[in-house]
């Protein structure tokens, strides 16, 4: 995959929005400041009328979000992870979650990788916040194709959407004529029996060579995108759990509350099976470049690898 074309789904939000403002003149777009780290200012040039910079005031941005949509249009509301699930949480609750409104959060610079911004700024615990809010709809995609996909998707899906999006660019391995990305399903990108790796967003790609090398090694592992985290496709996970008999979870979030908690939660209650979570054990980041972040906690190939081989 190092040879592949790397592009941060955050640069994939912001070209699909100005693709879905060509075509649907009910979508607008609000900023907290940040357009040009969110990418939102791509959808500015083009609709300078229909781009809303709230400022550093995220929490209200949510309220206008919901005033919005409560009149027919589309907003997707924008800013970091932190800031969107973390500081606006109690506005995404009360006032686009609980009257089950139609808006859409765009929360770039999601967890570890964030880099050099450091631990006030990387969001390891958006996937919990916004899992519990009923009927929020949460996504993390993995490159450039599904993110674009997934944008359309949440504009097409009547209800409040989470969408989390990376800083650093990301190899792109879907092919953009044939993908086509369905909310609350996953996908196999490689099969196996001898044990299957579950992983989302940045963390599919590290997914997909622990698988290759693994296999190199005798050792056949069945790597799934899961990028709805919520609903999670539960069809996908039992047969997974029923012909592998083991799970490894991927996800740049805190163990507590992301994907490996969702997919524990529905095996222990359908199909107890062995589980291993791979992500942020219960701790702060702290500020240095992406990758070797990346590395620091665990979040790598390397460590997928070496997971797996000592479990089985």
């Amino acid at each position: 995959m190092a040879d592949i074309k790397k592009i941060a789904t955050r640069e994939s939000y912001g070209n699909a929005l100005v693709e879905l403002g060509r075509e649907h003149a009910d979508l607008v777009v609000l900023d907290a400041d940040l357009a040009g780290a969110t990418k939102t200012s791509t959808f500015k040039k083009e609709f300078p009328d229909r781009h809303f910079d709230c400022g550093i005031a995220e929490g209200n941005m949510m309220a206008v979000a919901a005033g919005i949509a409560s009149m027919g249009m589309v907003p997707f509301a924008s800013t970091f992870a932190m800031f969107a699930a973390g500081r606006a949480f109690e506005q995404v609750r009360n006032s686009i979650g609980y009257p089950h409104l139609n808006v859409k959060i765009g929360a770039t610079h999601g967890g570890i990788s964030v880099g050099e911004d450091g631990a006030s700024h990387q969001c390891c615990e958006d996937f919990a916040l916004m899992r519990s809010i009923p009927g929020m709809t949460v996504i993390c995609p993995a490159d450039d194709v599904e993110a674009r996909a997934a944008v359309k998707a949440a504009y097409e899906f009547e209800g409040p959407v989470y969408l989390r999006f990376g800083r650093s660019g990301v190899p792109v391995f879907h092919n953009d004529d044939s993908f086509k990305f369905e909310i609350g399903k996953g996908e196999v990108l490689q099969d196996g029996n001898d044990i299957a790796i579950i992983a989302t967003g940045i963390m599919v790609g590290e997914a997909v060579k622990a698988g290759e090398e693994l296999r190199a090694e005798g050792i056949n592992a069945r790597v799934i995108n899961m990028s709805t985290i919520k609903p999670l496709d539960e069809e996908l996970v039992l047969k997974a759990a029923e012909e592998c008999g083991k799970i490894v979870t991927c996800e740049e979030h805190s163990i507590v509350g992301g994907l490996g908690e969702a997919v524990s939660s529905l095996l222990s209650e359908k199909k107890p099976t062995p589980v291993r979570r791979i992500g942020v054990n219960d701790e702060f980041g702290h500020s240095g470049p992406a990758a070797d972040l990346l590395k620091d906690f665990g979040l790598s190939a390397e460590n997928i690898v070496a997971t797996v081989k000592a479990w089985l």
